[in-house]
C-alpha cells in the first residue's frame, strides 16, 4: 500500500497557488479541471507522491457532484482552508474493494474519473471511497488506480515539465493526523490497509509514515494536520 497523494483544500485558483509556491521555491504546476465535479487543481510532484491543491471551479457542478472528496471539501472549506485527506494507490482496485466489503466496509463502488489538462489531454483513473458522511470524524483515505503505469506517467510528466530534477530530490516522509484516540485509529487503519506495519500510534506505508497524534479538544475536526517534505539532495 503506497501513498499516491495528499490533498489540500483551498479557495485559491490553481494559477494563484502556482505563483505562490514557485515564489517559495517549489516547482508547482496547474493540474487541470475535473469537469464532471466542478473542481480544478494545482499539483506538486515529489519523488514518491504528489501534493494536490483542490479548489472549486464551478460552484453549481460541485454542489451537485456525488464525488465524496468534493463533498468533504464543501464540508471543510466552510471553516477554513487546510489539509483534507490522503489517497493511496492500489493495484487491482476491484479486488481491493471486495476485500474491504469482506471486512465489513461499505464502499462507493469503483468509478471512472478523469481530468482535462491545460494542454487538453485527458488523464484517466479509477477511484474508490469508503462510505462516510463528512463530519468532524477522521475521513478514511481514498484509493486510486491509474490507467497507465507509474513508470509511463512519470516519464510523461518529466517530458512535459511537470516534474523537474528539483522535484525528484524531494520526498514526503510523514503525514501527521490529529485524532481523538491515536492507538485506536492506528489499529483501524492497519485493518483497513493491506501490508502495513503498525508502530505504536502510527503505520508505515511502502513509501511514507503515517502518524496519529491525540488531540482531545471536542470542537476540533480529526484531520490531516501536517505533511513533512524532505529534500534529500
Amino acid at each position: 500500500m503506497k501513498l499516491d497523494h495528499v490533498v489540500y483544500f483551498t479557495k485559491k485558483t490553481p494559477t494563484t497557488i502556482v505563483k505562490e509556491q514557485r515564489k517559495l521555491g517549489w516547482h508547482t504546476v496547474i493540474g487541470g479541471s475535473h469537469e464532471k465535479w466542478g473542481t480544478y487543481n494545482a499539483l506538486m510532484y515529489v519523488n514518491n507522491a504528489y501534493v494536490e491543491w483542490l479548489a472549486i471551479e464551478n460552484e453549481e457542478l460541485a454542489h451537485k457532484a456525488e464525488n465524496p472528496l468534493v463533498k468533504l471539501y464543501l464540508h471543510d472549506i466552510k471553516d477554513h482552508e487546510g489539509w483534507g485527506t490522503i489517497c493511496c494507490s492500489v493495484d487491482g482496485i476491484e479486488s481491493f474493494e471486495q476485500q474491504l466489503m469482506e471486512k465489513g466496509y461499505q464502499t462507493s463502488g469503483v468509478f471512472q474519473a478523469e481530468r482535462k489538462t491545460t494542454e487538453g489531454d485527458i488523464r484517466k483513473w479509477k477511484m474508490l471511497f469508503i462510505e462516510q458522511e463528512p463530519s468532524k470524524a477522521l475521513p478514511y483515505p481514498f484509493f486510486i488506480e491509474w490507467e497507465t503505469s507509474e513508470e509511463i506517467r512519470w516519464e510523461q510528466l518529466r517530458k512535459n515539465g511537470t516534474i523537474l530534477p528539483s522535484n525528484e530530490r524531494l520526498e514526503i516522509t510523514d503525514c501527521l493526523f490529529y485524532v481523538k484516540n491515536a492507538k485506536e485509529t492506528a489499529d483501524e487503519w492497519a485493518r483497513l490497509l493491506n501490508d502495513v506495519v503498525v508502530e505504536n500510534t502510527g503505520i508505515n506505508l511502502q513509501n511514507c509514515r503515517i502518524k496519529f497524534i491525540e488531540n482531545d479538544q471536542q470542537e476540533v475536526k480529526e484531520r490531516l494536520a501536517d505533511v513533512s517534505i524532505q529534500d534529500f539532495h
